[in-house]
């Protein structure tokens, strides 16, 4: 049985969010790595507003998850790209309410994206 446990070691700087230094997986016998999803819903349409786009990211990324057999609770490490800076709050918002809890490893990432109209992107590694 796969086991991932959030680890803020002693010693370490505080965080500026809802997160854990890292991530302890223990037992796993299959690991899944999701490319870049993008906010790109199936029939090709890219919501207007940030947090449609971030909402389409994360449907898509639990699609990756499904399509291995796994779900959310299987998330070890999450890096998420955003364009601006602006956005960061919301980010944070959508990402909890999404996770529910759960505290994978993260990394937030201020950057240009592939498609100018893109806001955000997000990458994860699971473990079962």
């Amino acid at each position: 049985m796969t086991r991932i446990t959030p680890i803020s070691a002693e010693g370490s700087p505080p965080v500026q969010g809802a997160y854990p230094q890292a991530a302890l997986v223990e037992g796993a016998t299959r690991w899944l790595f999701i490319s870049g999803q993008v906010p790109v819903a199936p029939d090709g349409t890219v919501p207007d507003d940030f947090e449609g786009q971030c909402r389409q990211v994360w449907a898509n990324l639990r699609a990756q998850l499904d399509g291995a057999g796994m779900g959310l609770d299987n998330l070890v490490k999450v890096t998420t790209y955003l364009a601006d800076r602006s956005h960061a709050l919301t980010n944070r918002a959508v990402r909890l309410e999404m996770l529910e809890g759960r505290q994978p490893a993260l990394t937030v990432i201020i950057t240009g994206l592939f498609e100018q109209g893109w806001m955000v992107e997000i990458e994860a590694v699971a473990a079962a």
